[in-house]
């Protein structure tokens, strides 16, 4: 009998509640806090606060799984970042009382794995930083991979409307199991986990697009020639994180591209496989820009893919044709 996964389903739909209501107090309490780190990309004290509280829920619930994480603990044993490891420990402390900064940062290595294993979780802690320090869209995102594939997926957005409607919770919680279709539940609880779909708009002309908000992300005048071909009109949204995924699993938007704004770039897993999935399940496609599956048997990159396209399914044809034109 194959497995359900529903178990995983349940951890990890858990942990990112839980890693967003510490992102949430953050945010409400002193203020972010960005740390730069050697790549120049900025990291938050709830950064490492979610990524502590996910490994500390995954490394109990399932103790020989490896877990993939963007972020190590190395930058806060510093001695001059003392003030920013009492900061983490201290954010922690409050949803897991108790906990000390031994603790706390052995949670966060606990993300430490570099390569490829049969089965491993991939974890981005929050996708979109700088959304999360503009006050706007951002991420946090848990996948699991078993044998290449993702088989569970589980993405809490604390900054999205839960529905199409302008009115109503904020904050999601969006989940997927392959083979199981995807849901999304409001991210405080309450109302009833409902099934997504993407939309299914065939014509091109309408579709709508979404992409990075940071050029630095994706190709902006690619992208527009791209939906030029296309013959759309509609200047694209552009959203921080993994929410974007959310928004074309959800039928919000209908196509997703982020094209590579270097040769030698290579995508991080953690910034795909989550939303990934979702998409999948709710009916869409997502492939790299020459129309491939994404490859997640090579580490902590995607090193045999060219940036990513996610799309409703029906127009997935149409952008990889507008792309290679």
């Amino acid at each position: 009998m194959s497995h359900s996964f529903e178990h995983e389903r349940a951890v990890a739909a858990q942990a990112v509640q839980e890693a967003a209501r510490l992102c949430r107090a953050v945010r409400g309490s002193h203020g972010p806090d960005p740390v730069a780190k050697g790549d120049k990309s900025p990291v938050t004290v709830a950064d490492f606060g979610s990524q502590a509280l996910i490994c500390a829920t995954l490394k109990a619930a399932f103790p020989d799984d490896p877990v993939m994480a963007e972020e190590d603990a190395a930058e806060l044993r510093s001695p001059d970042r003392a003030a920013v490891r009492d900061r983490v420990v201290a954010e922690v402390a409050a949803l897991r009382p108790g906990s000390d900064a031994d603790t706390v940062l052995g949670w966060i290595d606990h993300g430490n794995l570099t390569h490829f294993a049969p089965r491993f979780w991939t974890l981005d802690p929050i996708d979109g930083t700088k959304g999360f320090l503009r006050g706007e869209q951002y991420a946090i995102a848990l996948a699991l991979i078993v044998d290449g594939r993702i088989e569970v997926a589980a993405l809490a957005c604390p900054n999205l409307e839960q529905s199409r409607s302008t009115v109503g919770p904020v904050g999601a919680v969006f989940l997927a199991v392959r083979g199981a279709g995807a849901t999304v539940l409001p991210l405080d609880g309450g109302d009833e986990e409902r099934s997504i779909q993407t939309s299914d708009r065939t014509d091109p002309s309408r579709a709508r697009l979404c992409e990075s908000v940071e050029s630095g992300h994706s190709a902006h005048n690619e992208s527009a020639v791209v939906a030029a071909r296309l013959g759309v009109t509609e200047p694209p949204v552009r959203l921080d994180s993994q929410a974007k995924y959310a928004t074309v699993a959800s039928g919000v938007a209908d196509v997703y591209l982020r094209l590579p704004t270097r040769a030698d770039y290579q995508e991080k897993i953690w910034d795909h496989a989550a939303g990934a999935l979702i998409v999948t399940e709710a009916g869409g496609t997502v492939t790299d820009i020459d129309g491939n599956a994404l490859d997640f048997t090579l580490g902590s990159t995607l090193a045999n893919n060219r940036g990513v396209v996610a799309t409703n399914g029906p127009l997935h044809d149409r952008v990889l044709a507008a792309l290679r034109g």
